[in-house]
């Protein structure tokens, strides 16, 4: 599907800005430009954009009901409780449980933690979590990146004596549980400047906080942690602006010097030893192995992983996650051919519906997130997706750029059992036989509630370039900008009416990709790019006409690349 390109240029105001910025930036106007698409609206604002600082992050104490979960912490260390700390069994939840174990770690015994059974507990808090907290006598259970929405759970809790203090980032509801504090920056009437943290996010400004409140002035035994917030920030796909962007960037120096002996593990494992790792490292490759141990077996690995100090223990269990990923790909790659076939049928490629709801009871809960995001892709259509487990219809939605499909889903709520999540991905459970109606729902009202251009992919440039304008300073500028996420995206510039240098090739085994080597009007200077299956357009290239791209640019350190980057080609639209 070809995707709509679309280029905002700046306001008149907006190139005041611009003018005043490329005075410090006068090598490399575009970069002046990408400052103020940003928000940058000063030099001083951009030596702090480019120079993310730790003392930049904001006083935890702001967030509401803050002070009454560092006193009921406080609490249950002098009086010598058990304290559980829970999670949700994906990246964020696990990374958080680590980081608030690991931190309480160094002060007190007292603790354990816990990660729910995908298929037989559920998402979220289970009465089986609170039973086993009971037996081994726990009074207070710290929950990770879950628990906004668990209002029987936690009455069930406080009837045999626990309390809970819930870290989440989940839109809340209107009737909040009975929790004895609730850290979440999303909630009505909260006080904290920044409402996109992570689930790990809100852990750590809960240390943060307790640190904070204990006068505990070693800020390398927390900050050291920020590897575990990085992660998280990338797999949950976050916002990367404001805190996320601080604790990212230190994070991934963190990854980058000394990580933690867990992800250390994974980075040996993923072949990124001795090289930078980036942000698309953690989601392409760090993310999905942590992921993969909640999705196949149990996410209790994967912070028994991330929490041990053991390296011959940290290799054998990223070695077991590792094997669990490989086992995942398989297993998605074939639920999400049924899919298709399922839609084939259906008629969905030339269908006129405007979402995509499907169910089989045999599929494997723990792949089916990944097969709606597949389909979302592929047919450009918000995609629930369901299978069995516990004797009701469970699933993961996701969307497309711009619909909100949790307002979709909530529409829906009185046939659901349980649902929560994101903007762009909402969990949910309901009664089998309540399918054929929500499907009914959920179609009609984001018939009504989607506009067309959303249906159609687009591309976002940021500002057209000639080949002239890349150059060393461009490119030192240009890496100042990660790390890269929502709200501060990789850069994609458009290129129009380049050539074939003559030198252009295909490659791969199928010869399905083109090595480019390109010119422009402006320069001289040959341009190296890989345009990834677009074999289609050899012919056009390779008779010399003119075509436009977008691209982002990236790092080729290979030794046949004297440059040192190359142009990663998104799509081509041909010229006359």
């Amino acid at each position: 599907m070809i995707s709509k390109w679309n280029y905002l240029p700046l306001t008149s105001e907006e190139q005041e800005l611009e003018i005043e910025l490329a005075k410090k930036f006068a090598g490399s106007p575009a970069i002046a430009e990408l400052l103020v698409q940003r928000g940058i609206t000063s030099v001083a604002e951009a030596e702090r954009f480019f120079n993310p600082s730790l003392s930049d992050l904001h006083d935890p104490f702001l967030m509401r009901d803050m002070d009454k979960a560092v006193n009921r912490l406080n609490k249950a260390m002098g009086a010598k409780e058990k304290i559980l700390v829970y999670g949700d069994y994906d990246v964020d939840g696990t990374t958080a449980v680590a980081l608030v174990y690991k931190y309480l770690r160094n002060y007190y015994s007292h603790i354990e933690y816990y990660i729910p059974m995908r298929d037989e507990e559920g998402y979220g808090i289970s009465f089986k979590s609170i039973d086993y907290a009971v037996s081994i006598g726990v009074k207070l259970i710290i929950v990770l990146d879950c628990g906004i929405k668990a209002i029987d759970e936690i009455a069930y809790a406080k009837e045999k004596g626990i309390d809970f203090i819930i870290c989440d980032h989940h839109v809340p509801d209107d009737t909040l549980p009975d929790a004895c504090a609730i850290l979440n920056p999303k909630m009505d009437n909260n006080t904290y400047p920044y409402p996109h943290l992570s689930g790990c996010g809100v852990g750590f400004k809960f240390m943060q906080a307790f640190a904070k409140s204990n006068g505990l002035t070693n800020q390398n035994e927390l900050f050291g942690l920020l590897d575990l917030v990085a992660v998280s920030i990338a797999a949950d796909i976050v916002p990367m602006t404001g805190e996320n962007r601080i604790m990212s960037y230190h994070g991934l120096k963190r990854l980058n010097t000394n990580p933690n002996m867990g992800l250390k593990s994974i980075i040996k494992i993923c072949n990124l030893a001795n090289k930078e790792i980036t942000i698309s490292d953690v989601i392409f490759k760090i993310g999905p192995r942590i992921n993969a141990s909640g999705r196949m077996q149990s996410g209790m690995e994967a912070v028994d992983l991330l929490t041990t100090k053991d390296q011959a223990e940290a290799y054998a269990k990223g070695r077991n996650i590792d094997q669990y990923n490989k086992d995942r790909k398989e297993l998605d790659k074939r639920i999400t051919e049924e899919a298709n076939s399922i839609l084939a049928e259906r008629g969905e490629i030339n269908s006129n519906n405007k979402s995509i709801v499907i169910y089989n009871k045999n599929w494997h809960k723990g792949i089916i997130g990944i097969v709606a995001s597949r389909l979302t892709e592929l047919y450009y259509k918000p995609a629930v997706v369901l299978t069995l487990s516990n004797g009701l219809a469970t699933g993961s939605s996701r969307s497309v750029q711009g619909y909100d499909i949790y307002k979709a889903v909530e529409a829906a709520r009185d046939l659901l059992e349980n649902f929560g999540g994101h903007t762009y991905a909402v969990g949910l459970s309901l009664k089998e036989e309540n399918i054929p109606e929500f499907t009914r729902r959920f179609e009609a009202y984001v018939a009504e509630t989607i506009k067309p251009n959303q249906m159609t992919p687009q591309i976002d440039i940021d500002t057209y370039l000639k080949f002239s304008e890349i150059n060393s300073e461009f490119l030192t500028n240009l890496k100042l900008f990660n790390p890269f996420g929502p709200g501060n995206q990789k850069p994609i510039f458009c290129s129009k009416r380049v050539k074939d240098y003559g030198t252009s090739k295909l490659v791969g085994k199928n010869l399905e990709h083109i090595k480019l080597e390109l010119v422009d009007d402006s320069s001289a200077t040959v341009m190296n790019g890989i345009a990834f299956n677009m074999s289609k357009y050899f012919d056009h290239i390779k008779a010399g006409k003119p075509f436009d791209i977008c691209y982002t640019i990236e790092e080729n350190k290979h030794p046949n690349n004297a440059n040192h980057y190359q142009l990663f080609v998104k799509e081509i639209h041909l010229c006359n």
